[in-house]
């Protein structure tokens, strides 16, 4: 009995650090969950509808009345944005609808892509 009981011990204390290896290995909790900030851009595809409703040129900001921005887990509504290319401003002009592209730069939302709406 006492060998058995020996051996058993043996093939435990054998099988432990592998185990704790293993569990180890599959850990992530030391990895960072990616941030908004980090996580990739929008596709092409999840841009945004909406009304341009002023245009600020000299501060590079956008007013625009838009519907839900997914990436951004946004209500629909109206608000100003930064544009990330102040020659985006010389694409539009109030009344136009369009499709936009937004994300948050530096603490800010900024409008990165815009075209005209189909």
């Amino acid at each position: 009995m006492k060998h058995a009981s020996f051996t058993f011990t043996l093939l435990l204390c054998l099988a432990a650090p592998g185990a704790a290896f293993a569990q180890a290995a599959q850990d992530h909790s030391g990895h960072p969950m990616p941030t908004m900030a980090q996580a990739a851009p929008a596709p092409a595809d999840a841009m945004t509808e909406g009304e341009v409703r002023k245009i600020d040129k000299a501060a590079g900001k956008l007013t625009l009345k838009h519907g839900a921005i997914k990436n951004l887990d946004m209500e629909p509504m109206t608000m100003v944005f930064r544009v990330a290319d102040p020659a985006m401003l010389e694409q539009v002009k109030p009344g136009d609808k369009v499709r936009f592209s937004a994300e948050k730069m530096g603490g800010l939302l900024t409008v990165t892509r815009i075209a005209p709406a189909p």
